[in-house]
């Protein structure tokens, strides 16, 4: 069957969280929506929640489950829903999140108002730790991008500007295909080198003020919020691979006006990466040397080519000069900048 749009739910022993989801994406207003359900192998009775829903709810027969042969992780199940969904925009919701009744239905109206390549919806940050629950809204203002390499730039001009995550917005799912984009099989910011690209494949792209996202924070959520006592310094290993293939595949990105603003991005999150090894260093194993850490910081350009860019040398030159200062001076450097922005 042809669906106009693919909810695409990534499931992994989440069974107390799995109903609120489901419960949720099955109230969409918008009616033409595939829920296509990725098995991830779990170990609990998450599936036999959501395979209840399929036999039961009068949406079921819109329930389509596709089992991994074997737990893959995030990454992994997400690239799976890209390539199995079967409908023209996709829309990523985690198992732990849920989205409110009319979140398609505004997103849509949008997309075809604009013949957008992507929607944004703002989203709800619910933190639940320790008996207490604080909610915050992220809002963005409303902005329509219709020219070539503007959405980008506006991206790529402001850190924050954008959230680092795959859901909440509808996206064509042909963009994803033609540009072969997909996320890395590693578990901690995963997210990373799709989100930052992502707005360089695009041209048509709609941001909504309106809350179509509810996002929580719990110990033990996907979103690994995780009392840890022990990291294993090759989970580490592989993310900041995953993220340094970002880089290495700047030379696709050079000639675009906002290039300087996107490698001053790029940088910065892995400052911020290196931040979150130094916060955990004590509890990694086997530790990493200054060296290392540093090398975090390494950049994929000459000095010559940052003292050319187009714009945002100091930046740029100050984020590249991290990594090659002698390792002690740079990761003292760091920790100041960790201190000050209360990540270390």
């Amino acid at each position: 069957m042809n669906y106009e749009v693919t909810i695409g739910i990534p499931v992994y022993n989440v069974e107390k969280y799995i109903r609120l989801t489901m419960d949720s994406a099955l109230a969409q207003t918008f009616q033409n929506i595939e829920f296509l359900v990725l098995d991830d192998c779990g170990t609990d009775s998450s599936m036999d929640i959501v395979r209840e829903y399929q036999q039961n709810h009068p949406r079921g027969k819109d329930i389509r489950i596709v089992r991994q042969p074997q737990n893959g992780g995030l990454g992994r199940a997400r690239n799976r829903i890209i390539e199995e969904a079967c409908g023209k925009y996709l829309y990523h919701l985690d198992a732990d999140d849920s989205i409110a009744p009319d979140a398609i239905e505004l997103l849509y109206q949008q997309a075809i108002r604009y013949d957008a390549d992507m929607v944004y919806g703002s989203y709800q940050r619910i933190e639940q730790f320790d008996g207490e629950t604080k909610k915050t809204d992220a809002c963005y203002a409303p902005m329509v991008f219709l020219k070539e390499n503007e959405f980008a730039d506006r991206v790529y001009s402001e850190y924050g500007f954008l959230q680092a995550n795959t859901w909440n917005f509808l996206i064509k799912r042909d963009i994803y295909l033609k540009n072969n984009i997909r996320h890395k099989a590693v578990n901690y910011w995963e997210d990373f080198s799709t989100t930052i690209d992502l707005p360089t494949y695009v041209t048509r792209v709609v941001m909504l003020p309106d809350v179509t996202y509810f996002y929580y924070c719990r110990y033990g959520s996907l979103s690994n919020f995780k009392k840890r006592e022990h990291i294993d310094k090759e989970e580490i290993l592989k993310t900041l691979c995953a993220m340094d293939e970002v880089k290495q595949n700047s030379d696709r990105v050079k000639s675009k006006p906002y290039f300087h603003k996107w490698l001053y991005k790029v940088m910065m999150t892995h400052l911020y990466m290196v931040c979150a090894i130094l916060k955990e260093r004590k509890i990694t194993t086997p530790p990493f040397t200054n060296r290392e850490i540093r090398d975090v910081m390494r950049s994929p350009l000459s000095l010559m080519e940052v003292m050319s860019l187009n714009g945002w040398r100091v930046k740029n030159l100050a984020l590249y000069s991290l990594g090659v200062f002698p390792s002690s001076i740079s990761i003292w450097m760091m920790g100041i900048f960790g201190n000050i922005k209360k990540l270390v």
